[in-house]
């Protein structure tokens, strides 16, 4: 690697380094201790942990090239590299490019120049693509050659970046380097001859946490495959945990959950991936979700700065973030004073004249916001000036305020949308001006004094008077208004005008699993509420939850969203519940409704966190912590709406649309800190879950102005007398008590536990597996899960570095357990050499063929776990017969095809390409015979609606799956059997009993061919089969070339002649009557061993080291 050109002292550096060549302009030189037998003694020992510790050029390689001039003192270090060869490469391009330009130059001042220049032309051509983004290029190179060094992983692993830092075994720490890259985590250490190495793999990664102890003041503690590892003495460790959450999750998002990973392109190719990438992803993120902005949208500017608030006359200091379609802005006192002003309402931008640096920002409202003291306020007018006129073309035709249902005096009037016609049937039923009580009156003033004082719509001030007016819960009529405001919804709808009545138009009539799931639960959403009890509320409701099927088609429907659907439906218009919908299953609850609920499952982990944090002593008093989850995936899922009296549920909405998630974490644990002592006195968890649902039934909203036959009435008068709970008090006691969590802590809780759930699935998956495979195979339990360890990380292997592979499908979730990891047959190859007792012969990439194509019997080039199972069983835990029957069987069709390679000087080695074609020879078939042979076969044949009988009797298939008797297997023709021969003579070379197993199958095939013979000799008076016979017979190496030749030198023959075939009783009964070979295949082998040797293999193969 050619260096930045830096001063070096040679006199003291001479102790540390050995001259290995010169001339008069250049030095090449080897660190001492590096390859010298012994490591160079004391010396040597130093050095390597001067190298390892200290960060400098001299620790990264150990050679270096130096410019000198003669006559002078002083030396330049231009190149250095990881091995012999690599340095000799740089030295042997300067002596053909350099060297006889210099003699040219008059003066050394001249040489020196020419040389610098020289070299840092190189060096900016080098790095134009690779290090143009990193913060400090040089150091960034430097480090990047030690991370190729010590671990030689492939060129595509891309380092992200490194720190010093320490890795702790056990109680002893041991300085070095931690370098996190797209799919590991590495350290590397070497103190006084002891070196450490250690490569974690993200997605092995099961807990990812800072800690503290009494030893370990502040370190990282990362738990892979059940080890815990502990880093410590970092110089910024918030910032390289986060580096380290980034990258553990995204690999996470990239293997395990494809679902949400098809949305983001940004993470599509981990090439791209840098610190400063990473850095401005999870700013934006942050920058997203607290101002609950479109997931598109990038932070591109944060400014300092004061905001003049005119209602309290003060300014308050804060930071302005811009991205590429609004302007936000945050106080940092604690005030909870925000706005969001999108570029859409902008019709002025100006700048002050005096000296406080004022940007004052003008809406279509009348309103004006400004902002003072701002750095380089003069530029950043110029940019807003530019994107407000953007912006203004991008929404000329969009209102200045989304249209609000307070214009509308029923809340049941909402169910409508504009394109389509519906009647007002509810409008009778439910009257809000003639029901509204005198507090419903009191609070929609206070409200309107809010707007009077702070603005109303999108860019009205947000403080901490308004989450006081949302705890007391927003009145009835503008219900709908505040709930599109403060979920960002108001922002997706002005953005795609249009949208929801196209949506509409072309999801009609379509009918599938997700269409017919809606219909069924249709009747059961909020069946009490006047509004669902005729075919318009009805009506609109389908066509809402139809719409949002249709746009994410990845979650489809999912239960429980029919029931949130109604309670928008019934304070939001029909097109601003779609979208209300939109944010809460695609920003507010990420990954909540898809196949696995993996966001339920993580918030409820983040639940148990806080419970064990704010309610230790219920903590201890359950034995199993599994309870609440159980408990709280409907509060989550609903958000309360299932288990609360409706007039209640929709004050814990409106908390949920201002606060988001952090609303239903506090309301919980208020819930359960509410009926402490109750749960702390039940037995069991039936016990405990009779106490919460007898809690739910007794809390009411006594400011609800819905008759009595709206409300859930028989919560009401259960006969009982219980203490009332009014939902206000309970939302208000919960933001008291636990109003001091976070958002950045429940966002970083999510990240970790994100981890620990998904993880947790996997090994279900794992479980699951084995359970079904265990029956069919020898192997233990143990040997099983170590086997299915190599085949998943095998694949994964492939998935790290090879961006668009055509045959390889990513995990599906979706699917049945044993079809969530497949291999082809590259991976396959692979996984042979590694594991198969015979792996060892010269034929390897030909047997790992024929078995692969044996295995792929529904020919899609794939195989799951249970057939790659079966065969490695086979191998090592068959009898002589099964051995004997697997290597038959791959020696006829399907599983053989005759196999040549490309290039003669490789022998029998297969290249990839030529692998992959073979592996797909004679199995593919038409692609509409494919569809129809699996519309026939598949019990999901129809309208996606699965066949119960026909999955019973492909189970029943299985079950009575009889034996395969070695009478129905066909017979092995002559070219066959020469090469099942052949395949024998390789698998005896090397073993003790060579010589007499080479014996033993020279009689076997003697005796088979004069067996077949006196079987042809009516049909033919000169036999080919002696000649076969006595080339088998020949000595080993020559014997397989001339059992070729005999045979093709003359094809005419073959031709003339009927062909031989042998049966498979034959050749095994042959093969019974040598001792030698049946020994040779019944002879134990240690299973465990090669699956260890397996698994520290499977990564080293690909390294360079």
């Amino acid at each position: 690697m050619w260096l930045k050109p830096e001063e070096v002292l040679l006199k003291n550096a001479l102790k540390l380094w050995l001259m290995e060549r010169s001339n008069d302009y250049f030095v090449l030189q080897r660190r001492r201790g590096y390859g010298e037998e012994g490591g160079g003694g004391l010396t040597g020992l130093l050095v390597g942990t001067l190298d390892s510790v200290l960060d400098s050029t001299a620790k990264v390689a150990p050679f270096r090239i130096l410019h000198q001039t003669p006559d002078s003192q002083v030396y330049l270090s231009i190149a250095c590299g990881a091995n012999r060869e690599e340095i000799t490469k740089h030295w042997d391009w300067l002596e053909q490019n350099i060297m006889k330009t210099l003699s040219v130059f008059d003066s050394n001042e001249d040489i020196t120049n020419f040389v610098q220049g020289k070299i840092r032309g190189l060096i900016a051509e080098e790095g134009k693509q690779s290090f143009a983004k990193e913060d400090d290029p040089e150091k960034f190179r430097e480090a990047l050659l030690k991370f190729e060094k010590c671990f030689g992983l492939p060129e595509q692993e891309k380092l992200v970046t490194y720190y010093s830092c320490s890795y702790w075994k056990g109680r002893v720490p041991c300085q070095g380097w931690l370098y996190l890259s797209t799919n590991f985590l590495s350290f590397y250490s070497f103190l006084l001859g002891s070196e450490i190495k250690l490569i974690i793999s993200w997605d092995a990664v099961s807990k990812l946490e800072k800690t503290s102890n009494v030893i370990l003041t502040e370190s990282i503690h990362v738990c892979s495959q059940g080890e815990s590892h502990y880093f410590s003495m970092f110089l910024h460790i918030n910032q390289t945990y986060l580096l380290m959450e980034q990258l553990a999750n995204y690999a996470i998002k990239r293997l395990f959950d494809k679902e949400t990973f098809d949305d983001d392109p940004i993470l599509d190719d981990p090439l791209q991936i840098t610190k400063r990438g990473l850095e401005d992803r999870a700013h934006s993120e942050q920058f997203n979700a607290f101002f609950r902005l479109p997931k598109e949208e990038i932070l591109k500017e944060v400014h300092e700065c004061l905001l003049w608030v005119p209602f309290s006359h003060f300014n308050a200091r804060g930071k302005m973030c811009i991205s590429e379609n609004y302007i936000c802005f945050a106080s940092q006192d604690g005030n909870l004073c925000s706005v969001i002003i999108p570029f859409r309402e902008v019709f002025a931008i100006e700048k002050t004249n005096d000296s406080s640096k004022s940007v004052v920002i003008s809406i279509k409202g009348k309103t004006a916001f400004r902002f003072s003291e701002v750095k380089d306020f003069e530029q950043l007018v110029a940019k807003l000036r530019l994107k407000c006129g953007a912006a203004s073309t991008q929404y000329h035709d969009i209102s200045t305020e989304v249209p609000i249902s307070s214009d509308s005096a029923d809340p049941s009037d909402n169910i409508e949308v504009q394109s389509l016609t519906c009647q007002r049937e509810c409008s009778k039923t439910v009257n809000t001006e003639a029901l509204m009580t005198l507090k419903e009156k009191m609070k929609e003033q206070s409200w309107n004094i809010l707007f009077a004082e702070r603005g109303r719509g999108v860019s009205m001030f947000r403080t901490k008077k308004t989450q006081d007016l949302v705890i007391r819960g927003i009145p009835e009529t503008l219900r709908g208004e505040l709930w599109m405001l403060f979920s960002g919804a108001v922002n997706d709808m002005a953005a795609n005008p249009g949208y929801y009545a196209d949506v509409v138009e072309q999801s009609l009539g379509t009918c599938n699993l997700a269409t017919e799931e809606i219909e069924r639960d249709l009747r059961r959403s909020l069946p009490e509420h006047p509004a669902f009890q005729s075919d318009t509320g009805i009506s609109a409701l389908r066509r809402v939850l139809t719409a949002y099927a249709y746009r994410n088609p990845k979650i489809g429907y999912c239960q429980a969203m029919n029931i949130l659907t109604s309670v928008l439906l019934l304070y939001a218009k029909e097109e601003e519940a779609f979208w209300l919908l939109v944010a809460v299953c695609e920003r507010m609850l990420p990954d909540y409704f898809n196949r696995r609920i993996i966001g339920a499952l993580v918030d409820q982990a983040v639940f148990e966190e806080l419970i064990r944090d704010h309610l230790p002593q219920l903590t201890e008093h359950m034995t199993d912590m599994t309870f609440f989850s159980s408990v709280s995936l409907s509060w989550f899922l609903t958000l309360f709406i299932s288990v609360l009296p409706i007039e209640s549920a929709v004050n814990v909405v409106d908390c949920f649309f201002y606060d988001g998630i952090k609303a239903i974490l506090q309301l919980g644990l208020a819930i359960l800190d509410y009926n402490l002592d109750k749960l702390l006195a039940c037995k069991d968890d039936a016990e405990a879950v009779t106490t919460l649902n007898r809690f739910f039934d007794s809390v009411t909203n006594k400011d609800s102005p819905l008759p009595s036959s709206v409300q859930q009435g028989s919560n009401v008068n259960d006969g009982k007398s219980h203490i009332r709970v009014d939902i206000t008090d309970l939302i208000r006691e919960s933001n008291e008590k636990y109003g001091n969590i976070c958002c950045e802590d429940i966002y970083s809780m999510r990240c970790r536990n994100r981890l620990f759930v998904i993880q947790t699935l996997e090994e279900t998956t794992k479980q699951n597996v084995l359970r079904v495979v265990s029956q069919d195979v020898k192997l233990s339990l143990h040997e099983l899960d170590e086997l299915y360890v190599i085949f998943k990380k095998e694949l994964f292997f492939t998935y790290y570095w090879c961006l668009s592979y055509p045959v390889l499908k990513h995990h599906d979730p979706s699917l049945p357990y044993l079809e969530q990891y497949q291999i082809d047959c590259q991976q396959f190859r692979v996984l042979y050499h590694l594991l198969s007792p015979w792996a060892h012969s010269a034929n390897r990439d030909s047997l790992a063929l024929w078995t692969f194509r044996l295995l792929d019997e529904n020919s899609d080039c794939l195989i799951n776990f249970k057939e790659f199972s079966s065969a490695i069983d086979i191998m090592y835990n068959g009898s002589f017969t099964e051995k004997l029957k697997l290597l038959f069987k791959l020696h006829i069709p399907p599983a053989y095809t005759e196999v040549k390679s490309k290039d003669p000087s490789k022998g029998d080695e297969l290249s990839k390409e030529e692998l992959l074609y073979l592996s797909q020879l004679h199995v593919s078939k038409l692609e509409n015979e494919k569809e129809a042979e699996a519309v026939k076969n598949s019990p999901e044949k129809g309208k996606g609606k699965a066949d119960i009988q026909a999955y019973l009797s492909q189970w029943q298939d299985e079950l009575f799956k009889k034996e395969e008797n070695i009478k129905d297997l066909p017979r092995m023709n002559q070219s066959q059997f020469i090469q099942f021969s052949k395949t024998l003579y390789n698998l005896f070379h090397g073993d003790r009993e060579e010589e007499s197993l080479y014996q033993a199958i020279a009689v076997v095939t003697s005796l088979l061919l004069r067996m077949e013979e006196v079987g042809r000799k009516l049909h033919s008076p000169i036999s080919s089969a002696k000649g076969f016979c006595g080339t088998v017979c020949a000595s080993r190496g020559a014997s397989e070339e001339k059992t070729e030749s005999s045979l093709e030198k003359d094809p005419s023959l073959l031709r003339e002649e009927p062909q031989w075939s042998f049966a498979f009783e034959q050749i095994l009964a042959s093969l019974l009557n040598e001792p030698a070979l049946v020994r040779f295949f019944e002879k134990p082998t240690d299973v465990e061993a090669k699956l260890e040797n397996a698994k520290i293999s499977q990564l080293s193969c690909r390294t360079k080291m």
